[in-house]
């Protein structure tokens, strides 16, 4: 089996993209979505196990495929990592910044350490990613960057530093977008809703408990597919979004809109299927008994 993408094949041929937060969850799927469509993908990762594990699973699909470690909350290791891979793959077309990690907590018991370091990595460390990137190559080559944002318009409670990090990364993405368009560098980012990843395995306690019931909030009654944030982040990429710079897309079946004084209506069976062209795709733990 293949990655069963919407996006004409070779749609990348000859192109190199990092991924960065590549070896599991979204960046997963999205080095995988990237690789089928002939990019030579780098991902980029603190953790080589699970690098060497996507990388592994994308060559024996026939993609195209390298790895580098790197945390991206670090300068020095960040430029060196940019520049590694310019050494040895040449100029960088796009850059998924996908990398980032929160934990659940009302702001009332986050102290400074946490805080600080959960906006290094959601905020500094995509910050930091962009601008080598930038400078080293897409400075003089031109090139599209994304970026990982989340559904955070109505505040984050219960996760108040990933909220504060990702609307700062939403600034930045505009930003960008001004700074560097003379370069011909397109920068936008995608917002993903309550979405069937690995990662929800990852919670505990209250929050955990909680993960089950979210669909019933969204108003299409459902949880997303890696691959639905996945085929937003591409189409960014592509040259169909030629002339689209310094926008989010929102990916949560509407979640983000309206208000609490509407209700939402009931579900209609079969009215909003899910698009999965992932074919490595696994249901995490947390959803099994849901049939999502």
């Amino acid at each position: 089996m293949t990655y069963d993408s919407v996006y004409k094949a070779g749609l990348f041929s000859g192109q190199t993209i990092l991924v960065t937060g590549g070896g599991s969850g979204i960046g997963r799927c999205t080095a995988h979505e990237l690789a089928a469509l002939g990019a030579h993908v780098v991902l980029i990762g603190r953790k080589a196990d699970k690098l060497e594990k996507t990388a592994g699973e994308i060559r024996e699909d026939g993609g195209s495929v390298s790895w580098q470690l790197c945390d991206i909350r670090e300068e020095e290791s960040v430029k060196a990592m940019v520049a590694a891979v310019i050494a040895e793959h040449g100029p960088i077309h796009h850059l998924v910044n996908n990398a980032g990690g929160q934990y659940p907590a009302p702001l009332a018991s986050i102290n400074q350490k946490g805080f600080e370091t959960v906006v290094r990595t959601n905020l500094v460390g995509g910050f930091l990613v962009a601008r080598e990137v930038f400078n080293q190559s897409m400075s003089q080559t031109g090139g599209s960057i994304v970026n990982m944002l989340a559904d955070m318009w109505g505040g984050m409670p219960g996760m108040g530093h990933s909220g504060a990090a990702r609307a700062g990364m939403e600034n930045f993405t505009k930003t960008a977008a001004v700074e560097w368009g003379h370069a011909g560098v397109r920068v936008n980012a995608v917002a993903p809703g309550w979405v069937a990843s690995s990662g929800m395995d990852t919670y505990e306690g209250a929050f955990k408990a909680v993960i089950p019931t979210l669909r019933e909030h969204v108003p299409l009654k459902r949880i997303g597919s890696e691959s639905e944030v996945s085929a937003a982040i591409v189409f960014l990429l592509s040259p169909g979004a030629a002339f689209i710079s310094g926008n989010t897309v929102r990916i949560d079946g509407a979640a983000s809109q309206g208000s609490r004084a509407f209700p939402l209506f009931k579900a209609k069976a079969g009215q909003s299927p899910s698009y999965n062209g992932f074919h490595r795709a696994y249901l995490p733990d947390v959803l099994k008994d849901q049939g999502e």
